[in-house]
């Protein structure tokens, strides 16, 4: 079945890569033609909107889809996968990874769609603002552009504690192992591994876009290549597999690890993995002002990475599930990887049993760790315009200085470092809680995922004949869509509020509802004393008169 879903994922890829180059071809052979005179319909649409163009419009579609291919990584639930397989078992991981991709296009429909009716930069909140209508715009904006901003930084941190535990686990397998006295990192180390790379993701993405749709581009190749040697090779190295019967029908919970004896409850956290791998392609619409054709390129940027991304993942997946050598190990603190990271002792027990060693498991281990590197990089890259475009509509404190551009490179600088500083803080209590990377990736997923439902449900109430298509329209089926989407998106910020650990103590305690709580309390607090005085959502900077702009 994997190897049937693959090629249509390369078939996809292959199409992107030829209208990316069939387009350029046309921009260098247009000559003299006067249609190279003509506006881009992407920058076209955002003048009627109200909006000048300011930033480079230079990104491709293929560079657009490079850099949302890797903020979403099909690597990327990697440290989800050993407690998911706690929970409930590898039938509901694998099964639950199917339905998620299945809701997960509903979402992504209806995104597409308004995506190429307002493509620009502030993307959700700019479409909230104006799907909402002038009486509710500026609220909903308001809270939509606060809990993307919130979703976003959040990532950041995600994404650096992902990197940083799958690096402690190569240093371990390379010193020698947990069982050969190998280096385990402890807190401290962790913490300074987490910065450095939130620094250096920081200080790329302070040059121009291009570098980082170069290296985007880079990475888009080196998941496909890399994905093949984890999805077949894995299977093909080990020297025995668990049965299909294990993998799609083996249901298994846990009470004594986890606490929770309820089989619904435990089935819910299981598919906690597929929700946190599948969401990220917003950031194709927030690159839109800087994208060729954005009214068409982004809603392709946003379809094909769900169909890759989905097709990928379960493929890693299943490739992980079938290559188990011993269930119960995989948990055990005296293993080969301290029970900390259950995919590297899965892969490790697999190059051992073949040939003895652990440079295999470490190598691809280098590979998975690339992926959340790149993927970081992507997540910073789409914060800082979230952060860009919130501060030009005067939403955020200091607003003047976040929306500076770099006089050379034209990217918001000073937005790159704000969100670094902010998702360093973040990491803080790694030294202190154990919990922290939950509580991190719930706040992430929450705000990022929930920032989604605020256009989508104002798309769904609004009149159809207030709303101006572009050229990706779903017609008749769009209040449909959005319905389903909307309640999707709901259900799965629900989920990751949940006690993940029974029974709660402070050790175990999911603090993301706490946070989320304060944050939306003090967002709705500033709104209600001051920033409803003001803040009218996205505010145009250019004059639209008779069809000039």
């Amino acid at each position: 079945m994997t190897v049937l879903l693959l090629p249509s994922s390369l078939y996809v890829f292959a199409v992107i890569q030829f209208i990316d180059t069939h387009m350029a071809f046309r921009e260098v052979h247009v000559g003299v033609n006067p249609r190279a005179m003509e506006i881009d319909s992407g920058e076209k649409r955002l003048n009627e909107l109200g909006y000048k163009q300011e930033l480079k419009r230079e990104m491709s579609l293929f560079k657009t889809f490079a850099i949302t291919f890797s903020t979403m990584a099909f690597f990327v639930g990697t440290p989800l996968y050993g407690p998911s397989l706690l929970y409930a078992g590898p039938a509901s991981l694998i099964w639950g990874y199917v339905v998620v991709t299945f809701f997960t296009w509903f979402v992504g429909f209806a995104m597409a769609e308004i995506c190429s009716s307002f493509p620009t930069t502030g993307s959700l909140y700019f479409w909230t603002a104006h799907l909402a209508g002038p009486r509710w715009g500026p609220f909903a904006s308001w809270c939509c552009a606060w809990l993307e901003t919130i979703g976003l930084i959040s990532g950041i941190g995600a994404q650096a504690y992902s990197a940083a535990q799958t690096l402690q686990i190569i240093i371990l397998l390379s010193t020698g192992t947990n069982k050969g006295g190998g280096y385990f990192a402890p807190k401290s180390v962790f913490l300074c591994i987490y910065i450095i790379l939130i620094i250096i993701w920081a200080v790329l993405n302070s040059f121009a876009l291009q570098v980082i749709a170069f290296l985007n581009v880079i990475s888009v190749w080196w998941q496909v290549i890399g994905g093949f040697v984890v999805i077949i090779g894995l299977p093909l190295i080990s020297t025995s597999t668990q049965s299909a019967s294990y993998v799609f029908t083996h249901f298994e919970t846990s009470p004594e690890a986890t606490g929770i004896h309820s089989k619904p409850y435990a089935i819910i956290l299981s598919v906690l993995l597929s929700q946190y791998c599948l969401y990220g392609y917003d950031t194709a619409a927030h690159l839109t002002e800087e994208t060729k054709g954005a009214d068409r390129t982004g809603p392709m940027a946003i379809l094909s990475c769900i169909g890759i991304i989905s097709t990928f993942g379960w493929a890693y997946i299943l490739a992980l599930t079938f290559c188990i050598q011993d269930p119960a190990y995989l948990f055990d603190t005296n293993n080969e990887t301290a029970g900390a990271f259950v995919p590297a002792q899965i892969i490790y027990d697999v190059f051992n049993q073949r040939y003895h060693s652990g440079t295999g498991a470490i190598i691809i281990l280098c590979i998975i760790w690339g992926t959340f590197f790149f993927c970081g990089l992507s997540v910073i890259t789409g914060a800082a315009r979230v952060v860009y475009a919130l501060s030009r509509d005067g939403g955020i404190p200091f607003s003047p200085i976040w929306t500076k551009l770099h006089p050379k490179y034209k990217n918001p600088t000073n937005a790159v470092w704000l969100c670094a500083a902010i998702s360093i803080i973040l990491g803080l209590p790694i030294l202190k809680l154990n919990v922290i990377f939950t509580a991190i990736l719930s706040i992430s997923t929450v705000g990022w995922v929930g920032s989604y439902a605020v256009p989508i449900f104002a798309r769904l109430v609004m009149d159809e004949k207030h709303f101006t298509p572009g050229p990706f329209y779903l017609g008749r089926a769009s209040k449909p869509v959005c319905l389903i989407a909307f309640i999707y998106i709901c259900y799965t910020c629900a989920a990751f509020l949940l006690p993940t650990l029974y029974p709660i103590r402070w050790d175990t305690f999911n603090y993301a509802p706490i946070a989320i709580s304060v944050a939306l309390a003090l967002i709705l607090l500033w709104w209600f004393l001051d920033a409803r005085k003001w803040f009218k959502g996205p505010v145009r900077n250019i004059d639209v008169q008779n069809g000039v702009y």
